[in-house]
């Protein structure tokens, strides 16, 4: 990676680099040599979205949770249950 930002001409700075960490928190996700995971506090914020009440809001939940579909192995079963829901 160091090679590349040299040939790019782009440059870090060594005091705000980190290295040799099995993992990395980044933009609510958990990046490491396992995968990419979500962060437990954006699931249960998902999971306990208010009660949905018309088509705008089921469409705003839908975009919000969609985003999380790659690292939620249940999302079709969390989109499902909360439009049926309301």
């Amino acid at each position: 990676m160091l090679q590349t930002l040299r040939e790019k001409k782009l440059y870090a700075k060594f005091s705000k680099c980190e290295f040799w960490l099995r993992e990395v928190g980044i933009l609510g996700h958990t990046v490491s040599t396992d995968g990419i995971r979500v962060y437990l506090s954006k699931f249960f914020a998902i999971m306990s979205w208010k009660t949905l009440k018309n088509v705008s809001q089921e469409r705003n939940f839908l975009g919000l949770a969609g985003y999380y579909r790659r690292t939620l192995n249940i999302f079709g079963l969390i989109s499902v249950n909360r439009v049926l829901i309301s």
